[in-house]
């Protein structure tokens, strides 16, 4: 099979079941495979020997498409940090650095208890400058109805 039929099969397989965006991003995919598998130096032939059957592939890329979008749909939003560690174990090997995980409801809390803190600092300053604000406020308008007046 050659690359244009191989490609042409594999776009009609999956033009019925995906998103053209989708079809688009896979077809841009397998044609830089294409290009970068003939640049190593295989013939076409060869390459979609490799690959197999475009109507199974694209099965089972409609397949996995259809698992992301549904774990998407499902997945709570959680916020990752590292503490930037290279890990050298035992055996002196490097690890990856550790990962926490702060799931959402947690995050929620903390903002809405930043809020809280906030709206507190903010009433008490004005509690504490009340005293102050209201008599001037008194004098300004008394002096306004006068100056009306005349």
């Amino acid at each position: 099979m050659t690359r244009s039929e191989f490609m042409d099969s594999l776009r009609r397989a999956l033009a019925g079941s995906l998103t053209s965006s989708t079809v688009n991003e896979n077809m841009r995919y397998y044609e830089e495979y294409f290009d970068t598998q003939i640049r190593l130096g295989q013939r076409e032939e060869e390459i979609t020997a490799g690959l197999g059957d475009p109507r199974l592939l694209a099965k089972t890329i409609i397949q996995a498409s259809k698992y992301q979008a549904q774990n998407f749909n499902s997945q709570e939003y959680d916020e990752v940090y590292e503490d930037g560690s290279q890990d050298n174990g035992r055996d002196g090997k490097r690890y990856a650095p550790k990962v926490y995980r702060m799931p959402g409801w947690l995050m929620l809390l903390i903002i809405f208890a930043g809020i809280f803190v906030v709206i507190s600092i903010v009433s008490s300053v004005v509690s504490m400058f009340l005293p102050i604000i209201i008599p001037v406020l008194c004098i300004v308008i008394i002096v306004r109805l006068l100056q009306r007046r005349n």
